[in-house]
């Protein structure tokens, strides 16, 4: 799937925008729900794989910090708050794995090829459950 999409931070301080391939040919659609993956987003991440070449920082690119959190595995995150925007391998430097929750317009055909280290997760961060789910807010938040 060939993409043009943009995308940033939660502040606004680091934008991004993707020409290329999302997924498919470069790799499948992932959520991940190992437990470095859920310390790192809060939540299981899904990411889909790009090219780095087809990536690029329009903005706050001084603002982008890396975390190694393990061996040749880097998280990029915008320093002011906290974002998670892509991780990389060192051992393939032409590929990213955009957090989709980074992405400002995902692609309506982006669809999620598999649920990775599913075995062992805590039961709040298995899919398919059958809580309710609302258009908005919970019913009796402010």
């Amino acid at each position: 799937m060939m993409s043009d999409i943009t995308g940033g931070c939660l502040c606004g301080a680091v934008r991004f925008c993707y020409a290329g391939p999302l997924g498919g040919a470069v790799g499948a659609v992932t959520v991940c729900h190992c437990a470095k993956c859920r310390k790192a987003q809060g939540y299981a991440a899904a990411v889909a794989p790009a090219l780095a070449a087809g990536f690029q920082v329009t903005s706050g690119a001084g603002e982008i910090r890396e975390f190694q959190s393990s061996p040749g595995k880097f998280r990029a995150f915008c320093a002011a708050c906290g974002s998670p925007l892509y991780s990389r391998l060192e051992a393939a430097p032409e590929r990213l794995r955009l957090r989709l929750g980074a992405l400002d317009d995902p692609p309506a055909t982006l669809t999620i090829d598999a649920h990775t280290f599913t075995e062992g997760v805590p039961a709040w961060s298995v899919s398919g459950d059958a809580a309710p789910r609302y258009a908005g807010r919970e019913p009796g938040r402010p």
